[in-house]
């Protein structure tokens, strides 16, 4: 059934900040067919009216996510990322089973709906399981099968031939959608690398790893080869086609240039970097180069949240801090980077902004709560959603035109169940 939703206003999503107040939103067959103020909108026809007391915006885009890593949520608290992922991450990862990433994703993805975001980049083991979560939760994903040297794991080679096997059998409705994640160049050989791009770009899938999280994770390469990360990967022929580095956080202005010529786009995950302390990506500077850049909350043990809205403020007040500007990150800016840039960065023209032609993807965010007062002009609703909004202000989700969140409560899945099985299992994990 087509749908015509009502709001006090909607966020476009766009980066100008637009907030068309008295808005309607027209959804048919799952997509946008028109947006605008309610005084000039279409007849509305035959269709099923929607009326939200508060304001409609763009279903949220995750760009860098773990999100099985719930399973781990506050664990190897105060250490560094070296000693993060070697002294307790990837011990109990490997005591992972498949049923135990389909279930904590299933709770991540329907804890990531509930505050507002609609699709998630998901890099981690036994993509196929995550793929059912999200098909059960009714979420997206974007899913990079991993590439990583880990006892119990095959050899690369059949590592990336699952990889591929994978992306061929994706979906075409656009819910779930497959590519290639080896962890890093520090971790994953420079050949490996190299062939795993090569295939990417021959079938068009995401190339997605991380570079330059911290400032010595790239010393033994650059003493070896005698080239920053991102030098490396551009002489080994890695970039090109559709790339998205994770952090970027220690990036000198030649490593940002190579970032632009080769249209590398960005996951900027600020929590993450600020909680291991590995640094403040320069965003500015990325921005300013006209390099993609998408928000992203890295995995829930490293965060320790799911909540998007946390993120874009962060990235703003780091933004500010760094540049000792109050103009370096305007709120406008910000929300784009977790919606339509956010969608661009990942290469999803049909998510990210409400506009016609675009997925359905949905956020009805109740602005009958003090944070969202005063009012004097439209752009303030956006200004409150990015200095005072949080997910615990999300009432309504719907991902192409279907409710997944009402009241706050989702539709799809039994998510106290899952908060016991998380307990549970993670219990398991730790107990070694």
């Amino acid at each position: 059934m087509s749908h015509r939703f009502t709001a006090r206003a909607v966020v476009v999503g766009d980066r100008a900040g637009t907030v068309v107040p008295d808005a309607v939103v027209d959804v048919a067959d799952g997509r946008i067919s028109w947006v605008g103020p309610a005084a000039e909108a279409p007849p509305a026809g035959d269709v099923e009216l929607v009326e939200l007391p508060g304001l409609l915006m763009p279903g949220l885009v995750n760009t860098h996510s773990h999100a099985p890593m719930v399973l781990f949520r506050g664990q190897g608290e105060g250490l560094p990322l070296d000693r993060w992922l070697q002294e307790v991450m990837w011990p109990r990862e490997a005591r992972l089973t498949e049923d135990d990433v389909e279930m904590a994703m299933t709770a991540a993805s329907a804890e990531m709906l509930g505050n507002g975001v609609t699709t998630s980049v998901e890099m981690y083991f036994h993509p196929e399981r995550i793929a059912a979560a999200v098909g059960a939760t009714g979420a997206r994903a974007l899913i990079l099968a991993p590439l990583i040297p880990l006892p119990g794991l095959p050899p690369f080679r059949q590592q990336l031939a699952d990889a591929v096997a994978l992306a061929a059998g994706a979906p075409e409705d656009g819910s779930v959608e497959y590519g290639i994640g080896p962890h890093a160049a520090y971790t994953v050989p420079l050949p490996v690398l190299r062939e795993a791009a090569g295939l990417a770009r021959e079938r068009d899938l995401l190339l997605h790893l991380h570079v330059a999280e911290t400032a010595t994770e790239g010393a033994e390469l650059l003493a070896t080869h005698g080239l920053s990360v991102p030098a490396l990967l551009a002489a080994h022929d890695v970039l090109g086609g559709r790339v998205l580095a994770a952090h970027c956080v220690h990036m000198d202005d030649g490593d940002l240039d190579l970032w632009s010529e080769y249209d590398v786009s960005v996951a900027h995950c600020p929590a993450s970097n600020a909680k291991l302390a590995s640094g403040i990506a320069p965003l500015r500077a990325m921005l300013d180069r006209g390099i993609r850049v998408g928000m992203g909350t890295d995995g829930p043990a490293s965060n320790d949240g799911l909540d998007l809205f946390a993120d874009l403020r962060l990235a703003a007040q780091l933004a500010r801090l760094a540049g000792r500007s109050a103009m370096a990150l305007t709120a406008a800016e910000a929300f784009w980077l977790a919606t339509g840039a956010a969608a661009d960065a990942i290469g999803r023209g049909d998510l990210g902004q409400l506009e016609a032609g675009r997925r359905a993807d949905l956020v009805h965010v109740d602005t009958r709560d003090l944070v969202f007062e005063p009012v004097g002009d439209p752009a303030d609703l956006l200004a409150h959603l990015v200095w005072s909004g949080a997910g615990r202000h999300v009432r309504d989700v719907w991902v192409g035109g279907r409710p997944v969140v009402r009241d706050s409560v989702s539709t799809t899945v039994d998510t106290e169940a899952l908060r016991r099985d998380v307990a549970r299992r993670a219990a398991r994990l730790a107990a070694g």
